[in-house]
């Protein structure tokens, strides 16, 4: 698997943020993906450590839509929880985000 094709987005909520202080970031990552293959393109990416990488796969969900109320399918999620080595931080979850980091 290509290394940039296996993360997707970070995920920034409530619940990830919180976690951010402790050295775990949550990402969305592709369907296929290992474990292995975040480790690495974290690795790559962002020149970091990584200690361990959690993976979970959500399936997606029915939700109504629109006046007629038409059923429409959430696609499904897998999502990684990665914790870095002790002191090392990502930029893009700190408040000012890259700039910070430079």
């Amino acid at each position: 698997m290509n290394l940039q094709d296996v993360i997707i987005r970070p995920l920034i909520t409530e619940k990830s943020m919180r976690s951010v202080d402790a050295g775990k970031y949550s990402f969305e990552i592709a369907k296929t993906a290992t474990k292995y293959d975040v480790k690495n393109a974290l690795k790559e990416r962002f020149n970091v450590t990584v200690v361990s990488v959690t993976t979970t796969t959500t399936k997606g969900k029915k939700r109504r839509v629109g006046a007629r109320r038409q059923e429409i399918s959430v696609a499904d999620l897998k999502k990684a929880v990665v914790t870095l080595k002790k002191g090392e931080k990502l930029g893009m979850f700190e408040p000012g985000g890259e700039e910070q980091s430079k």
